[in-house]
């Protein structure tokens, strides 16, 4: 019986240890990130660019040591038609390490034709009449991308929910911002670019917005901590 007790304890210490050792191993993983230190620059409407998102940014220079650069203006979407878009946002960027394609709800609340994923690619032989449309829009922004820095590397969030009617946060809405985000999925599937799923898995609903929105669009800062821990886990390991 006594070696049997000395064996659990030796086991439970063993325990013990490896899942301390872990612990502060969660601590210092994000410095073994790829992304670790890296420039980032930043495209969207003003959810990308309000004051309030700079709590989810300071988590990114917090845990991943990122130097940001915001482009990202209030009304845009990507659209051509809409506000000072990301299309005339890219035209002016340099070159970074990372560039971050932040979809806004502007494209849908502004009932942008959401296009098809071949909009403005090969297929099409770059139809610049489709730069109008979201898929179109979006499409133009990675290939110009790529014409910038050819090494770039390439991050879409897609649209966060919103609370101004019901097509806004209701995934089954037959006319809702959802075709905009599977939208957006299917043109980052097509040109492998990896996606933070925002509006799918950002956790916001109904029952909570009251805490994480300040109005029916934007988030408050409290919005933005728990979007940028979200953030930070995909970045570190996209």
């Amino acid at each position: 019986m006594k070696v049997r007790i000395n064996c659990m304890l030796i086991l439970w210490l063993l325990v013990m240890n490896t899942a301390f050792s872990q612990g502060r191993m969660e601590l210092t993983d994000l410095k073994g990130s790829f992304n670790y230190g890296k420039s980032v620059a930043v495209f969207g409407g003003s959810v990308s660019v309000i004051p309030a998102s700079d709590t989810a940014k300071a988590l990114w220079k917090k845990y991943l040591g990122m130097t940001i650069t915001n482009y990202g203006v209030g009304g845009a979407g990507f659209s051509s038609l809409q506000g000072k878009s990301l299309q005339q946002q890219v035209n002016e960027a340099g070159v970074f390490d990372i560039y971050i394609l932040w979809a806004s709800t502007n494209d849908y609340t502004n009932h942008r034709a959401i296009g098809n994923y071949t909009d403005y690619t090969e297929f099409d032989g770059y139809d610049t009449t489709k730069l109008t449309t979201q898929a179109g829009g979006i499409n133009y922004c990675i290939k110009r991308i790529y014409e910038i820095n050819p090494q770039a590397a390439i991050y879409f969030f897609t649209s966060s929910k919103a609370f101004n009617d019901r097509g806004g946060y209701d995934p089954y809405y037959e006319n809702g911002m959802n075709r905009y985000v599977e939208m957006q999925k299917q043109i980052c599937a097509l040109h492998g670019i990896p996606v933070l799923d925002q509006f799918y898995t950002g956790g916001y609903n109904i029952y909570n917005k009251q805490l994480y929105y300040h109005d029916a669009i934007h988030m408050n800062a409290k919005g933005y901590k728990r979007l940028g821990e979200l953030q930070v886990s995909f970045l570190a390991f996209p």
